[in-house]
């Protein structure tokens, strides 16, 4: 006795050739509540579009090719089980097939790396853009997202390496019950196999699950290189929509603003997860790069011509080539900003990298393209509360001597600061004091740094640091509010005596700095002096 028909729920799988659809549809194949079609679009697309198969003909004469009768009689039709689940490759969504076949059902995207599907499609039917339709799978994404319903987004590589957690997320988003069935499956043809399955499935057919990939990939064809530049922008696109199954849940944010935001590399302005350098960069190859960090307060940039200046003394230090105008970084700076509507409460990291090599080496000889230009804009209101101060640790990391490497080179061999910063990290402190290698106060690991003392405001010598933008502002403040200023060299009980200590950043302006905990605890109050200053430098200059 035929099982009663009736109506079902449709599960629409949809994913470029030779992306585990096969294994997908064997999988849902052994739920006991599930039937499951073999692209059922795929004479309509052998119709309409008069692509040749070996099989074609075969194809058209055993399945329907009308487009409206496929979607409202073979895909929603009725059925004996509760759901029917219908393997589809992008491509096959050809133009004039009813709405319903995206406005109804369940929808969800199978995605794999363009490497791994070229080498195996090129095996049957040389590969092109169009058929892998790795672009029609993107605008599929982007209608059901514009119809309400953003599809979940699975990657063929999970399923191998972890297909159970895969299929049981997968299920969840889709809202059936997960059985363990899917995971295996006798091998060998099965009867739900589309015509082409000789042509197309002799590696499922062996197959009784998800196996493990094999450690080494296959070498990839190079005479395909151009069509895996023009696939892997779409695949990127659609694996940043992945819901990884992993133990380390994604990060916070310092800001949740900036998940969207607009950075300028090179020459042109791209989205924050597209902005990105070269691996021949310079800056990757050996953090050959000079940089600013610029504020933005009020619209405008805070000392934009000072900072300019020392990024060009910079990178003449270093006899960069080919550099960019200031005119021409002034533009970078203003559009990336206009761009992200950013005019107050904003920070620049502004980056100019040796560039490009042809080769990857120490060398400049090999940087032949000219400098790269990074804008990266970010909302950073102030970092810190002036009223409590920060608390600092004295590093037992010293400062480079010019011998080694001239702070006043404004470089991205950051790494004597990173270290103190570690230290300042494990002691729980919000930054660490730098002493230079005969024992003298320096600067913190990201700041230069003033003490008060009787009224009178002291600081360091920058001959072992960066003499800051921010650090020359506050010394003529200094002197416009008719307070002593001294230059020396500062030891560290000097700061432990202090009746107040500051430090200056360009992220939070003048901070009161509470107290250092290397061996001494001790606290600053954020005295007159300090107020007076950060209230000064919150004018425009």
């Amino acid at each position: 006795m035929a099982a009663e028909q009736g109506e079902v729920e449709v599960i629409h799988s949809w994913s470029a050739p030779r992306s585990l659809s096969t294994s997908l549809t064997y999988s849902f194949h052994q739920r006991d509540d599930t039937e499951v079609l073999d692209e059922p679009l795929y004479a309509t697309f052998l119709q309409v579009t008069g692509a040749e198969r070996p099989y074609r003909e075969d194809v058209l004469s055993k399945m329907e090719n009308d487009g409206d009768k496929v979607v409202k009689d073979v895909i929603f039709g009725p059925g004996s089980k509760k759901y029917r689940f219908c393997k589809h490759m992008a491509k096959q969504r050809v133009p004039g097939l009813p709405s319903d076949l995206m406005k109804k059902g369940k929808h969800f995207i199978l995605i794999r790396n363009p490497l791994d599907i070229l080498p195996s499609f090129d095996k049957v039917v040389p590969p092109s853009f169009l058929e892998l339709g790795l672009g029609e799978l993107v605008s599929i994404y982007s209608e059901l997202c514009d119809l309400g319903t953003p599809p979940p987004v699975i990657d063929a590589a999970d399923l191998h390496e972890n297909p159970e957690a895969t299929l049981q997320c997968l299920c969840e988003d889709l809202q059936i019950p997960f059985q363990s069935s899917m995971l295996k499956w006798e091998a060998g043809p099965k009867p739900i196999d589309g015509i082409w399955a000789p042509w197309w499935y002799k590696s499922v057919h062996k197959s009784t699950g998800f196996a493990s990939e094999r450690k080494y990939p296959a070498e990839f064809p190079f005479s395909l290189y151009h069509l895996l530049e023009q696939s892997l922008p779409f695949y990127n696109l659609l694996k940043r929509q992945v819901k990884r199954v992993s133990s380390l849940p994604p990060p916070d944010l310092p800001v949740p603003a900036n998940e969207k935001l607009l950075a300028w590399v090179g020459d042109e302005i791209l989205p924050r997860e597209s902005a990105k350098v070269s691996v021949f960069d310079s800056v990757v190859q050996g953090g050959d790069s000079v940089w600013e960090g610029l504020r933005i307060y009020d619209g405008k940039v805070f000392k934009l011509e000072e900072h300019l200046d020392r990024l060009f003394d910079s990178a003449k230090a270093l006899a960069f080539e080919n550099v960019p105008t200031r005119g021409e970084i002034k533009d970078a700076i203003f559009k990336t900003l206009i761009r992200n509507g950013m005019f107050n409460n904003a920070h620049i990291r502004l980056s100019l990298t040796r560039g490009k090599k042809v080769t990857s080496g120490m060398s400049p000889a090999f940087n032949r393209y000219g400098c790269t230009l990074i804008v990266l804009p970010e909302w950073k209101p102030p970092v810190y509360d002036n009223t409590k101060g920060i608390t600092l640790v004295t590093a037992t990391t010293r400062r480079n001597s010019p011998n080694n490497l001239d702070s006043k080179i404004h470089h991205n061999n950051l790494l004597n600061n990173i270290l103190a910063k570690i230290e300042g990290n494990n002691a729980n402190a919000d930054d660490a004091i730098m002493l230079d290698k005969d024992g003298y106060v320096s600067e913190t690991n990201a700041t230069n740094i003033f003490l008060v003392k009787k009224g009178r405001v002291l600081t360091p010598h920058a001959d072992y640091c960066l003499p800051g933008i921010t650090r020359a502002t506050v010394m003529d403040l200094v002197v416009k509010e008719n307070l002593i200023l001294e230059e020396r060299r500062i030891s560290l009980s000097e700061f432990h005596t202090a009746d107040e200590g500051m430090d200056n950043r360009d992220h939070g302006r003048d901070q009161p700095s509470c107290q250092d905990r290397w061996k001494i605890s001790w606290r600053w109050p954020s005295g007159t002096c300090n107020s007076e200053i950060a209230k000064c430098i919150q004018e425009p200059h």
